[in-house]
């Protein structure tokens, strides 16, 4: 047996009989053999290893995790990494120890770059493949993965026009990434065509107790909204918390959506209405586009996004970067759902008063 079937099959490579694979495979655990990461490297020119970063949620490398979306997203690409013989280093967007050129990576995956993203333009620079979860904008990507929020955002107004919401209002970030910029931009875009002054608050994303503090105030404007969406993680609770502070009955006079992956919202009271955007589907497919920048395949070795997804959520490819998008999904609850015709409804009295 050859030294390029062996090592073929224990690296996962080539187009070997599963048979040829497994008694390979055997042998090498009988012997208690293990490839050489360095040998490979060397002779390949691959570590082995792709990297993950968020680079607009603060500079500590696990923040993102905190929420539901990103810790989904990365369990996926972390499977799909191994799925494919690498693993996934996940890494700071900056940090005082410069990690990033102590970590020979063959490919990085960026989660919501900002538009100009340094750091994407710097790998960039370097030769390393970046695939983005997140409309790139200008930056230099190899490939982009996202869903459609505008359209997302529009399904979501029109649901709860539907449901009687006559001003609808939008808790959003400050950050600059392609998320929280086209979902805010269909807002906006939706007020001004329907004719409704926008109302919203925005507030550092990455900042918990700033989410909570921005929910208040958008309960306590004069022009206060009789239904809102919420684009991060801990938005629902932050404003069901904001609506029992003011005397605000969810969904009789407030009406709400967030987007968030977390199951805790269909336990809350009432179960609050949530946008998924798909993380495990996204993970995956990021993970797979950059092994195969890598590796120099076809895009279509390591996913079959034609089957996977229906034409409408392809991008029309005419010119680089390509990119795919994705459908969501609105998990409609009761806090979305009127339960009788609407009442009069009290103005929203002061924290605490009786």
């Amino acid at each position: 047996m050859s030294i390029t079937t062996v090592s073929d099959a224990l690296n996962g490579k080539g187009r070997l009989p599963d048979e040829t694979r497994s008694r390979v495979r055997e042998v090498a655990e009988r012997l208690g053999y293990r490839p050489s990461a360095a040998a490979r490297t060397l002779r390949t020119g691959r570590s082995g290893l792709i990297g993950l970063t968020v680079t607009t949620y603060g500079e500590e490398p696990f923040t993102f995790t905190e929420f539901a979306y990103f810790a989904e997203m990365a369990r996926a690409a972390t499977s799909a990494a191994l799925g494919r013989g690498y693993a996934l280093v996940v890494l700071p967007a900056s940090s005082r120890h410069d990690v990033w050129s102590n970590v020979a990576l063959d490919g990085t995956v960026v989660i919501d770059p900002a538009d100009q993203d340094p750091l994407v333009s710097e790998l960039y620079r370097s030769g390393v493949p970046v695939v983005s979860d997140g409309k790139p904008g200008n930056c230099p990507v190899t490939a982009w993965v996202d869903n459609d929020h505008e359209a997302a955002v529009l399904g979501i107004l029109e649901h709860l026009s539907e449901a009687g919401a006559r001003r609808i209002g939008l808790l959003t970030g400050t950050s600059t990434d392609t998320y929280t910029r086209l979902s805010t931009d269909a807002y906006l875009g939706w007020c001004d065509r329907v004719g409704q002054e926008p109302v919203y608050e925005a507030y550092p994303a990455h900042d918990p107790a700033a989410g909570a503090v921005a929910a208040d105030r958008l309960l306590a404007r004069p022009d206060r909204p009789d239904a809102v969406y919420g684009l991060f993680d801990p938005n629902g609770t932050d404003l069901l918390a904001a609506a029992r502070r003011y005397g605000l009955r969810v969904p009789d006079d407030l009406l709400l959506v967030c987007c968030s992956e977390s199951d805790v919202y269909a336990g809350t009271e009432p179960p609050i209405t949530t946008l998924s955007l798909k993380p495990r589907r996204i993970g995956t497919t990021v993970v797979n586009l950059l092994i195969d920048a890598i590796e120099g395949v076809d895009s279509g070795t390591g996913v079959d996004i034609a089957r996977l997804f229906p034409p409408r959520y392809r991008t029309a490819g005419t010119g680089p970067p390509p990119g795919t998008l994705m459908p969501t999904e609105l998990i409609v609850r009761a806090s979305s759902q009127r339960r009788s015709p609407r009442t009069t409804v009290s103005p929203p009295r002061s924290p605490g008063e009786v």
